[in-house]
Formats: structure tokens, sequence, C-alpha cells
């Protein structure tokens, strides 16, 4: 057996059976797929495999992205094969119901002008330089189409929910109905205080591209019966048929958000002189609530010494501490309900809070609350308050937490048993009403939770606290639809990549120290060339043949100092080029063979076992 293993048959023999095994092997475990990321960076989350196993109808995704013209920009490179794996994956779980493709949309070509056809983004390297497309298009059976312009590199985090909501869309075209009745600007407007026109709010562009939304007026008499989830924004002094219109919504099974708040600093109130602008700032639904066993606490607004966040007072003044503006962390949430266990942090305003009413027949639980160390306080004080320190310095705990929001479950009565004049047929109660209160309104505001950039005339959100998200949360979990909350939930996944990075800082080092001494020396043979020869009566530089013979060295160690700089960026991505190399030798022929040889071991260790027996 020896003889066999160390002759060139036997050596033959190994070979072939390691092509056997390979060839074998991916056949048989052709969709096998083990990853070892420390973040599982190719793993789906459940909610993304929920949505892949509704796919009844065929879907093709088009990933856009310019190969050849990205090929010294090695960090986008990256990102790219892991957006590109990341589809692939997509493409494994939905069984047979996706089909991904990848283009390279040259200039002035075909795939250029669909691209652009399907709404990608083409963002330009430098000025006059090449266009690159990093984008997704996705077609459904029925031709509909949706589109991510652009993969932002800073937003890899948002990347599995986002190819998730897309893939949703094109296999829900009908989206669901959200009603909102609002007495905030949220659409945009007018400010009369700067004088300039306001963009509508960011949440709302986000809860559009979920939801189809349609705006009902304030005196409306009835919620259309398309309307999935009712969201009310700020409802200030509603009319008594609109009350009954919601709370017969409510009673025959409707899904309810309400942000109520005792002082909206989005609102602008009624008046426009001093001390007028606290008059109107607050909205309640005291009627319903009563009957639905909760109430939220009028004319008061927590303080809270814990979470009070920094804010400006004035340009040559120091931030302040803001009491009634909190910064609630993760612990402040209740970690159980899908609404809020996946938030990190959340900001409010002046808020409110609720509590159960005693003999309530519904269930009254906490979804987001202050710390012990708070105080309610008059909402009226924040009328005419110039320093919100001072707050700060008067506050003595109750020891007491406020809730600042609550979901509300369970049977309930109406408001209105007796029907109101004109409707006296309606609903006197229901078996199980779901209700989610938030005390606060300006949690919805742009400043409470993102910072808006333009990207090439599109919005793009960059946000530093999780209020866009706890509302999507809470309209996907009312409308029934809360397969992307657990997507939506998941951290940045993108593990660096350290190697790379390494010999990505040690080019550019290099790159730097070559275009310093360029530019030094440019700049000692320009100031050379003014000391020893000035300009002549006509303005003319004469040159010495000194002078010129100099001049045509520094161009030519210009020439040398440009070439050496190619060199750098061919080597840095050969560099990267080879350590790619190294990981597919490692990934593809490595494992193999090292099985290979296992059964082979495994195989002799059995004959010579079976051998000793005889």
């Amino acid at each position: 057996m020896k003889r066999l293993m160390y002759s060139g048959a036997g050596l033959l023999l190994i070979a072939l059976a390691f092509l056997a095994f390979s060839a074998v092997s991916s056949l048989i475990f052709t969709d096998a797929r083990l990853d070892l990321t420390e973040q599982k960076l190719f793993t789906l989350s459940k909610g993304t495999e929920t949505i892949l196993a509704g796919i009844e109808e065929p879907i093709e995704l088009q990933l856009f992205y310019s190969d050849e013209a990205t090929g010294e920009l090695v960090a986008l490179r990256n990102y790219a094969r892991r957006v590109e794996e990341l589809l692939h994956a997509y493409q494994r779980e939905a069984d047979g119901k996706i089909t991904l493709r990848v283009i390279d949309p040259e200039p002035f070509s075909e795939e250029e002008d669909r691209a652009a056809e399907l709404g990608l983004q083409a963002v330009p390297l430098d000025q006059g330089g090449d266009k690159v497309y990093f984008g997704l298009a996705g077609i459904n059976a029925a031709g509909q189409t949706q589109s991510i312009p652009f993969f932002p590199l800073d937003q890899e985090e948002f990347l599995e929910y986002e190819i998730s909501r897309l893939v949703q869309t094109l296999t829900t075209p009908q989206m669901p109905v959200v009603g909102v009745l609002s007495g905030l600007p949220i659409t945009g407007g007018f400010d009369a205080r700067t004088q300039q026109a306001t963009p509508p709010w960011m949440l709302l562009e986000n809860i559009r591209q979920l939801f189809h939304i349609e705006s009902l007026k304030r005196d409306v008499d009835m919620i259309p019966s398309d309307v999935s989830v009712l969201m009310l924004i700020h409802p200030k002094e509603l009319p008594e048929q609109t009350l009954y219109a919601i709370d017969q919504f409510v009673m025959r099974g409707g899904k309810l958000l309400v942000l109520l708040d005792p002082y909206s600093e989005a609102d602008p109130g009624v008046g426009i002189g001093p001390g007028e602008f606290g008059e109107g700032k607050a909205s309640d639904l005291e009627p319903l609530f009563n009957a639905w066993g909760v109430r939220m606490v009028p004319n008061q607004v927590v303080l809270d010494a814990s979470y009070a966040m920094s804010v400006g007072v004035g340009e040559e003044r120091r931030p302040v501490r803001h009491p009634a503006w909190l910064s609630l962390p993760q612990s402040m949430m209740d970690s159980e309900d899908v609404v809020t266990a996946s938030l990190e942090s959340l900001n409010v305003a002046t808020a409110g809070f609720l509590e159960p009413l005693k003999g309530a027949t519904t269930r009254f639980v906490p979804l987001i609350q202050s710390s012990s160390y708070a105080l309610p306080i008059e909402s009226e004080r924040f009328a005419t308050l110039e320093n919100p320190e001072l707050l700060l310095r008067e506050l003595e705990p109750t020891g007491e937490r406020y809730t600042l929001a609550a979901r509300i479950q369970g049977p309930a009565k109406s408001a209105y048993p007796n029907g109101i004049e004109g409707h006296t047929d309606g609903l006197k109660d229901s078996s199980s009403i779901n209700v989610l209160a938030v005390a606060d309104s300006d949690l919805l505001a742009d400043r409470m939770w993102v910072q808006v950039d333009n990207f090439f005339g599109q919005r793009m959100p960059q946000p530093w606290a999780d209020n866009g998200t706890f509302v999507i949360n809470a309209l996907d979990n009312l409308s029934g639809t809360d397969a992307l909350i657990s997507v939506r939930s998941r951290g940045r996944f993108a593990r660096p990549f350290t190697v790379v990075e390494d010999l990505q800082r040690q080019a550019e080092n290099r790159f730097r120290e070559k275009e310093e001494v360029l530019q030094q020396r440019l700049a000692e043979t320009e100031a050379q060339l003014a000391e020893l020869q000035g300009p002549d009566a006509e303005g003319v530089v004469q040159l010495t043949a000194e002078q010129q013979t100099a001049l045509q060295n520094f161009m030519q160690e210009k020439l040398l100092i440009r070439k050496e700089l190619r060199e750098v960026r061919y080597q840095l991505n050969a560099d990267i080029e080879a350590l790619g190399r190294t990981l597919k030798f490692f990934n593809i022929g490595l494992v193999p063979l090292l099985l290979t040889l296992g059964m082979l071991l495994l195989w002799l260790w059995r004959r010579r076992r079976s051998v000793k027996i005889r």
C-alpha cells in the first residue's frame, strides 16, 4: 500500500480522487453555504426569509454597477462585492422566484439609458470625469418597477432593509393604506418667522415608501373603509363628528396610532405676539380616551434630569441642558414589544405622560418611560421660557417613572354609546381594540432625529436617533405587516477588512509623500525662476539656457514621479488581487483538498485496522 501511495500511479489516483470529490461536492452542495463572518454578513434575517417565502410571481433584480470605471476605487469595489453576494443570497433563498442580473452600464450604451430610465442615479467621480452607477432595480411579473438609486457606502447598516423593502413592494404592489389626520405642517408649508418655505417632513417620505397615505380633513365624518391604520398627529379641538368617526373606526377593529402633545414645539400656535405662542399648542382625545380606560394628564410636561439634551440658546451662549428635551436610551423602552425592542435611542420634546384609569377594561402596556429622576410641571411655563437650565435647577424628582407612550388593548366601550345627532346606529363596544398612544408629537420633526442632506438632487436622510424607526415599526405592527421590523433592527453588519485597509492605508501614505515632494519641488522651481528672471518690458518671461535646462529637468522629474504614482496605484490593486486569489485558494481549493486527504487517511486507517483483525 505504501508503495502505491508513493508511486506515480498513487499520486495520480489521489489527484483524480480530489477532482472527483470537488466535482461531486459542487453538484451535491450547489446551494450549501457556510457563513463564517462575525456578524453573519451573508445570512438573511427571519423577516427577509418571510418576505421571500411570500413571493408568488417571479421578480427580476438588476444590479447596475460600473465595474470598469471603479477600477481604482477599492472601498467601493469591496462594497459592491458584498452587495452582489447578498443579492445572490436573496436569489438562493427565493427558490427560483428571483433572478439576478449584474450589468455594467458603459457610457453612451443602451444599458446606461436603461439605468436612467429605471431611476438610478449616476454619480460623477470628479469634475469632468466618468459617472458611476451603483444601484438596484427590481421588476415584477406585471412590469412594475422599484429602484434603489444608489448604495451609499456610509449606509450599509440599511442594506438588507432597503433590498427587502424593494422586494416586498414588488411582491405586494397594493400597499397598506394609512389615513393621516394632522394638526402640524408635516407636508411642508411656510415658516412665518423665517419667511421661507419648509419641505415635507422626512418621516412622511419614509412612510410613503411603505404605505399609501390618504390625507384626511379635520372635519371628516367617516374613516374610509380601505384605511388599515389611522394616524392622528397632534389632533387639536376636533369636531364631534370627527371624534365619533375615530371612535367607530376603532370599535370596528381599526388600528390607531395617535401622537398627542401638551405643548407642541412644532405648532406655531394661534398668536403672533409676545407670550401668545403658548396658546393652542396642546392636543388631546379626552372623550375617547376616557371610554378606553386611559388619559393623558392635561397641561403637564415631563422633566427628566437623567436624559436632558444639550440645546443651543444663542450664537454667543454655550449649549445648556434642557430637562424637557429628552434623549431616551434603550433601557427606557419596552424590550419585549416588537415596536420598541430594536430601538437604541429616542428623542422627545416637551412630552406629556399617560396613565390608566381605575376600572379600565383595557390593558395598559407602557412602551416608553422616563427615568425615576423626573418631575411633571405646567406646560404654560414653556410659553415664555428663555433659559431651560433654570428648570433643571428647580427640578425635584418624585421618584416615579412616567409613561410617554403606551399600547392600549382589550375590550372597550364606545365613547358615544347612544351615537351623535344624525348617527344613532353605531357600534356600542368592541371585544378588542388596538391603540398606540404617544404623549409627544415633536418626535416627528426632522430636527429631533435626522439630518437631511442633498445628494445630487436627492434628499438623503442621516438619522441620529430612532424616532423614524419607532413610527414605522408602529405602523408595520398595526397594519399586520411586521416582517420588515426584524430586518430594520439589524445593526451594522459590515466587518472591516483590516488587511485590505492596511494595504490601502500604506499605499495612500506613499501617495501623499510623493505628492508632497512634487508640490515642494514645483514651488521651489517657480520661486527660483521668479528670482532669477523677471518679465521684460513687454511682460514676456525670457529664460536663460540654464533656466531652460532646469525647467526641462523638472518636467522630466515630474513625469517620473507621476509614473511612480501610477506604479503605487498598480501595486495597491495587485496586492488586493493577490489577497483575493489567496482567499479563493483557501475557500475553493484548500478545503476540498483537506477533506479529500482526510477521507483517504480514514480509508487507510480502516484498511490497516481490518488487516490487523485478520
